[in-house]
Parts: structure tokens; sequence; C-alpha cells
């Protein structure tokens, strides 16, 4: 089967699969402070806007719904130099701690500390944005570009009964500290 075929067939079965898992687009190299964003579902809906807040001492982004909610925002944190960032609840109470665990040329790793949860390890290629998220063994979500064509566009596919704005939230803070 031709690549172009291959790659048409990918993009119609985004969202299609019928495991029971959600998936969203998100757009890589998505924000730069002061830019606002759109995480769209598989129906193509609007379902989260990450608002990139200027005007602040430490760049923050924040997680609202469709009707202007505020859901929870991601703060880089001072203390370091761009090696850890932190998902907050709307009542400024940290939920996940993002920090990069491994260094190397090709293959970055990252940990995720969550709050009252297990700790969760990325691992992939994370600049091709090829990668998983997984509580040890287990894969809660996958990172992919190959569901779709358009070149700064990349798939989050998030395993049922997970908290979706956590692990979005996390996919924008690695895609903020590994750009």
């Amino acid at each position: 089967m031709g690549k172009r075929r291959q790659e048409r067939q990918d993009d119609r079965s985004f969202g299609r699969r019928g495991s029971g898992n959600t998936r969203y687009q998100m757009r890589q190299k998505m924000v730069s402070i002061g830019d606002d964003f759109w995480i769209e579902n598989e129906q193509g809906q609007k379902t989260f806007k990450v608002d990139g807040k200027a005007l602040r001492v430490r760049q923050t982004l924040s997680f609202v719904n469709p009707q202007g909610q505020e859901l929870c925002k991601i703060q880089e944190r001072m203390l370091r130099v761009k090696d850890s960032m932190e998902v907050e609840d709307t009542h400024g109470k940290q939920v996940a701690l993002v920090k990069k665990a491994i260094i190397s040329p090709v293959r970055d790793r990252f940990t995720v500390k969550i709050k009252n949860g297990p700790d969760l390890e990325v691992q992939g290629n994370i600049l091709d944005h090829e990668y998983s998220i997984g509580e040890g063994r287990n894969k809660i979500a996958e990172v992919s570009k190959k569901w779709f064509r358009l070149r700064d566009t990349y798939g989050v596919e998030i395993e049922p009964g997970q908290d979706d704005i956590v692990i979005l939230a996390v996919t924008v803070c690695i895609d903020q500290m590994a750009h």
C-alpha cells in the first residue's frame, strides 16, 4: 500500500478504533507567551482552550473549557532552569509536576509526579511526538503524529478512566520543555 494511501487511512481512523479511548488533536510548538490555541476532540469540536498568559514573571498557561471556566494551569518552576513545570488545579494546588529525567541526544525521558496518584513515566521520541505515558508497564496515553498529515499536528490518545485535562496539560508541559 502506498504511503499517501496509508496516511489517508490513518487520518480517517483517528478516533474510530472503537477502543473506548479518547483522542485529541494538538498543535506542536503551540504556545509562546501570550498565544492561545484550542484542543479539539476526535469530532473536531473545540474542547479546551489553552490561554498563554502574557505579562507574568514566569510562563503561565491556563486550560479553559469552551464556556471560559478555568480547569487547571501550568506554571514554569522558578527555582529550576526549564527542567520542571507544574500543573495546578483552579485553587492553585499542584496536581502534577513534570520533570526532565534524562537528557540524551536522541531520547529524552520525563517523569510526572501525580498528586494522590501513581508516578508516570514518559518515554519515546519526544521531539518527533511519538511517545507514551504510562504507569510502569501500563500505558495510559499515547502521543503520535501518525494520525495526521498536517505537519504541525499530533494526537493524544488517552485510556478510559484517566483525568484527560491532567494528561493533556502534561503533554503541553513536555512540548514546552522539549522545544
